[in-house]
């Protein structure tokens, strides 16, 4: 008889590893308590899929705080791979200027169609609708969400790719955390998340707007350049997200949350000195606008920087150059794009099993990793799937 495998997501992650074994002769069920699966995957390709990055494997593993631990499977199944794989799904991409990798097509739903296909076509058996209450051992407590019946069903092998708990009306609830002990799993926090800030009115008017082309960076770290958009809340972009880890860290050291912006990064602090000087009859609101700083910027300097030096040119361009912004936090984990935290890397084996239950093996986000966007989240959770399932591979050949 086949030996079962049951595979607890229908995100990238699990998909990936059912993948894996649809080639090797088991019998796969994947239980997915939506309707539909890979539902946070579709919601991601709404404005454009960036599966993954092109940049050199080196600088790209280096944007994970897992680094070590993920590197053997992302360098093994890398943007080139992926490429290749959604290929081979009839699915053309490209490399974008930022070095981004998209579907021409730009749409999630096209390739999920093809893979789903292709997997129904090898065997793979999906249960929507289904969600797994209890997992103890090798059973599962299963309750069908249309009848509400539960059943329990033992399986030879369990992967878990539940997703970790952002973005919770997609799927990814976390309610698979009861299953393991608290010690087996690092606090979840919001990551890829705005940044909270309290504004005074006066800055009502730019909220929504852009901070464009600035430098951003939190003391000790490197500097980044793109755009920020000032909210009702704080600040929320991807430059934003990529000080998050750093931010964190703050937090965990005991500081408080500060970030750095170059408001003008193209100009040295001489130039800008020059152009901050009063000119004849030129109120200070022309001043700044011909200095650089736009209505966005001019209004974020009037809210931090004090009074007293706005008609000092050195000590302005300073501020300006090096503007300081005191933040209160993250937004909430449910807004987050992504989670850092979960199961750690301790209580899992090399093939991702669960050394407390080798009937088990974890994958996708819901293990301990944590990496901007930008393409490097889903290439992990490829990643991982595909490592858990040669896992269980590896794991049920040698129990015959």
């Amino acid at each position: 008889m086949k030996k079962r495998v049951a595979i607890i997501g229908a995100g990238p992650a699990g998909l990936m590893a059912a993948e894996v074994l649809s080639q090797d002769g088991y019998e796969i069920h994947v239980y997915e308590q939506k309707p539909s699966a890979a539902r946070k995957f579709l919601m991601a390709g709404k404005t454009g899929l960036n599966i993954s990055h092109a940049e050199p494997i080196e600088q790209f593993i280096q944007r994970y705080d897992q680094a070590e631990w993920l590197a053997p499977w992302v360098k093994k199944w890398d943007a080139q791979w992926i490429q290749q794989w959604m290929t081979g799904l009839g699915i053309a991409s490209y490399i974008g200027s930022s070095g981004r990798v998209f579907p021409v097509e730009m749409k999630a739903a096209p390739l999920l169609r093809a893979w789903l296909k292709r997997l129904a076509e090898q065997g793979v058996i999906f249960h929507y609708r289904h969600q797994v209450v209890n997992l103890k051992d090798r059973q599962l407590c299963i309750r069908d969400l249309t009848t509400q019946q539960d059943s329990e069903q033992d399986f030879d092998a369990i992967i878990m790719a539940c997703g970790a708990v952002s973005w919770s009306q997609l799927g990814s609830d976390g309610a698979w955390q009861q299953w393991l002990s608290p010690h087996d799993i690092e606090a979840f926090q919001a990551s890829n998340a705005g940044v909270e800030r309290t504004w005074s009115k006066f800055m009502q008017p730019v909220f929504g707007q852009p901070l464009k082309r600035v430098e951003a960076w939190v003391e000790g770290q490197a500097k980044s350049m793109g755009d920020i958009v000032i909210t009702h809340y704080g600040l929320e972009s991807g430059l934003v997200y990529k000080q998050g880890r750093a931010l964190r860290q703050q937090v965990k050291n005991g500081h408080a949350m500060q970030l750095y912006l170059d408001l003008l990064p193209e100009q040295s602090m001489e130039q800008l000195v020059k152009k901050l000087q009063p000119g004849k009859k030129q109120s200070l609101s022309t001043v700044w606008r011909k200095a650089g700083l736009d209505a966005a910027k001019a209004s974020l300097v009037r809210e931090l920087v004090a009074k007293p030096l706005w008609n000092d040119p050195i000590a302005l361009a300073q501020q300006i150059k090096q503007l300081p912004i005191a933040l209160t936090g993250f937004r909430p984990i449910e807004e987050a794009i992504s989670c850092a935290g979960g199961v750690k890397r301790d209580v899992l084996s090399e093939q991702l099993q669960l050394k407390s239950n080798p009937h088990v093996f974890c994958c996708g986000e819901m293990l301990d990793w944590d990496a901007p966007t930008g393409g490097y989240l889903l290439t992990a959770c490829f990643a991982t799937g595909r490592a858990a399932g040669e896992g269980v591979h590896a794991y049920l050949a040698a129990q015959k």
